[in-house]
């Protein structure tokens, strides 16, 4: 206890320092830059919460008067259960009040029309809180899971306790607070107003529900466009995923490890760049389509523009997606299952029909299901292809930014995108419930996979080859487009736009960075960076909270961290803007905002690896730390982290992928100072700029590659065997003398 008096009083120290010392609301040019120590003197809105008293703002009064409360439990009651209730009691009602006053007092009074008919008008207002107010509620969450923790909660382990509470309330704050904000924004007026006429007018909207293209040959609303593109997009790529997957796993295909390398490249690729190269390779004046029309005479128009397009780059680009998923699926297909129904005289096809493609049904819905989410978000390759057929990511985007700004329109559009994929994310979960679909057993099975009929392997050659040769020629496209002087036009040979987009000079004794891409790219390889360990880190400590602690709600818990994988970016994007363009919490244009975005739109991946490699570490292990007297802390450090270094990668790796190739969340974040890269090429794709905008995505995907191998060895490799000091010959001379005799 005298261990946990000592954080309590860290703890207190802190809120203290976050009343007296730090400025309570927002700091504007950024808190980390520190300028606002010189300028707090002068500057009453830097002041500390207890000088902001005396500005008028008598109601942070409240919260300094529960935190002295806390204070006087600490060292009037001693530790146990009494003194756990009290502390528990009073940090939940802090963060109660500091939530109520944060949305109910905004910068230019009362955010309801109810606190002026109660109290009258309030004059000064609030700006967002700043670095006092939040160090002050993290201060009340500690309260909250410290008393939690005296009162005998998991063990009184107050650092899994806090772990659990802090988890909560973040997902809170950046996944269901975004989303509540997009919902009541569609119900309000430029002014902030509360009026419905904006969501009824959408909700009505024939052009987006509109079904002429069913009973009239019109063309239907974009919100039924959207689903009919997922559906299809979702379709054909978990099909050729699984097609990928039976020929690296059942054929003597020759080139296994060249196809797994080919499922890499539209990983880590900008996602309109496709788009972009099926433009230059098939469009109008296309190569391809200049080629046809020369040879047949055959003038074939604009078909690539429309939901033709988007469909095929669509499905080139979340094939390999599918592939990853499903490839792990087909060859956990237990052999002697496969075995038993040949022995029962079934044939191969029969087998293959009846045995082991039903045991793939988990892996089929999950590559459909991220076909589905993937498409329904995609904002790149309509942006490109779309032309006239828009989706609901391209639209909400107009709606925000457009000639016509309507952001209840927005709000709409983004409610029924996210109920497309949130209905999709429910009816897989559903499917799946209650049914078993184990294969892999404690007892050996060395058995070998049943051979593919014969008609089924040449179908599967006959998809799978051509696609091949088709995406080879796309990435080929890609590459030739970023040395020629004017893809489509002029194709003399060209370092041009690499210069201008990266080019260096020696000025003044110092490296000049004069490429007109440096900034985007500086500032994107620096929020990735900051992002993907972040990402790891919440994601491996919400799966250690999954698996090894078992606490009230905790299917709840999981689900809702998992549902923010159905959450498409473009819903991301717009109630991001929705929840933090205004106090409290105000981030809109500053790096936070996207680093936020990126860890709290990744962390589901992270949460799943690490749940299925924590998931075959035996408790004992942790256990046996804890009984030697290693805290909770201790333990994750030095015992489960080293064991988990495959699922630390892959969420690094993802993550920081993720954050370089995101668009369609990123496009409504960025600002003039932190411009990513993906957004900066969509630019450049708009101004016609083809040349630097492939010569940029070309160093991207090579600096992608970089950073992936540099994790790698970063990270480095599980070790689970015991070397001993002695050397193996030697061991095995003394383990086995007659058969070295023998020998």
């Amino acid at each position: 206890m005298t261990r946990e008096n000592r954080r309590l009083d860290v703890m207190f120290g802190l809120g203290l320092a976050a009343i007296c010392l730090l400025p309570w609301y927002r700091v504007e040019g950024g808190f980390f830059g520190f300028q606002w120590i010189g300028e707090m003197a002068g500057e009453p809105d830097l002041y500390p919460g207890l000088l902001q008293l005396f500005l008028g703002r008598f109601w942070l009064l409240i919260a300094f008067a529960l935190f002295a409360t806390a204070i006087a439990i600490r060292f009037a009651m001693p530790a146990g259960i009494a003194r756990g209730a009290r502390l528990a009691l009073v940090g939940g009602v802090g963060i109660g009040f500091m939530i109520l006053q944060g949305l109910a007092i905004t910068y230019w009074g009362w955010a309801w029309g109810i606190g002026d008919a109660l109290f009258g008008p309030l004059d000064p207002g609030q700006p967002a809180f700043g670095a006092g107010a939040v160090v002050l509620s993290l201060g009340f969450l500690g309260l909250l899971a410290y008393g939690f923790a005296e009162r005998g909660a998991m063990k009184g382990d107050a650092f899994t306790v806090g772990s659990i509470i802090l988890l909560i309330a973040l997902v809170g704050v950046f996944v269901f607070y975004p989303i509540i904000s997009m919902f009541a924004g569609s119900f309000q007026d430029f002014d902030g107003s509360f009026n419905p006429d904006g969501f009824i007018r959408n909700m009505q909207d024939p052009a987006i529900w509109s079904l002429d293209c069913v009973v009239g040959g019109a063309r239907c609303g974009v919100a039924w466009r959207t689903l009919f593109l997922a559906v299809m997009t979702a379709s054909a790529s978990t099909a050729l995923g699984l097609a990928f997957a039976l020929v690296a796993t059942r054929t003597g295909f020759p080139a296994k490890k060249g196809l797994r390398l080919l499922t890499v490249l539209p990983i880590i690729t900008p996602p309109f760049v496709i788009g972009l190269a099926l433009t230059m390779m098939l469009g109008r004046s296309g190569l391809v389509t200049g080629w046809i029309e020369a040879l047949t005479g055959i003038e074939l128009g604009r078909w690539l523009y429309g939901l033709t397009g988007i469909w095929i780059a669509q499905v080139l680009s979340f094939t390999p997606i599918s592939f990853l998923v499903l490839i792990g699926v087909v060859e956990g297909v237990s052999p002697s299952m496969e075995e038993a129904s040949q022995t029962l005289r079934a044939g191969r096809w029969r087998t293959f029909r009846k045995v082991s493609l039903p045991l793939m049904a988990p892996g089929l819905a999950n590559a459909f299901l991220i076909g589905f989410i993937e498409s329904m978000a995609d904002f790149g390759n309509p942006l490109v292809l779309g032309g006239s057929h828009g989706v609901l990511s391209t639209e909400i985007f107009f709606a925000v930014v457009g000639a016509q700004t309507d952001p209840s329109r927005a709000a709409v559009l983004a409610i029924v995108l996210l109920t497309f994929t949130l209905s999709a994310f429910l009816l897989q979960r559903v499917w799946l419930a209650g049914r078993n679909f184990a294969t892999v057993t404690g007892k050996g099975d060395s058995g070998k996979h049943a051979a593919l009929p014969g008609p089924l392997a040449a179908l599967l050659y006959a998809v799978v080859v051509p696609w091949i040769i088709f995406t080879l020629a796309v990435y080929g496209m890609i590459i030739f487009g970023g040395f020629v002087t004017t893809w489509g036009l002029d194709h003399t040979l060209t370092l041009e736009h690499y210069a201008r987009g990266f080019s260096i000079e020696w000025r003044e004794g110092a490296l000049a960075w004069t490429g007109v891409a440096w900034d985007s790219f500086w500032t994107t390889m620096e929020i990735a960076l900051i992002a993907a360990p972040l990402t790891a880190a919440v994601g491996l400590l919400t799966a250690y909270l999954i698996v090894r602690q078992n606490f009230f709600g905790r299917n709840a818990f999981e689900f809702a961290l998992m549902m923010s994988f159905a959450i498409p970016g473009t819903v991301i994007g717009i109630s991001y803007i929705m929840a933090f363009n205004l106090p409290p919490i105000e981030m809109t244009g500053t790096a936070l905002i996207l680093i936020a975005c990126f860890v709290f739109r990744n962390m589901p991946v992270g949460v799943r690896g690490g749940v299925a490699a924590m998931s075959q570490l035996d408790k004992s292990l942790d256990e046996a730390s804890i009984t030697l007297g290693a805290g909770s802390p201790r333990t994750i450090r030095r015992v489960i982290l080293p064991l988990l270094r495959p699922a630390i990668m892959a969420a690094l790796v993802y993550s920081f992928v993720r954050a370089i190739t995101s668009i369609s969340a990123v496009i409504f974040l960025v600002s003039a100072k932190y411009n990513m890269a993906t957004a900066y090429i969509v630019g450049l794709v708009e101004n016609g700029e083809y040349g630097i905008a492939i010569a940029y995505s070309s160093v991207l995907i090579l600096v992608m590659i970089t950073v992936i191998g540099g994790f790698q060895l970063l990270v480095g490799e599980r070790r689970l065997r015991r070397e001993n000091a002695v050397s193996r010959p030697a061991a095995k001379k003394r383990a086995h003398p007659t058969l070295e005799a023998k020998a």
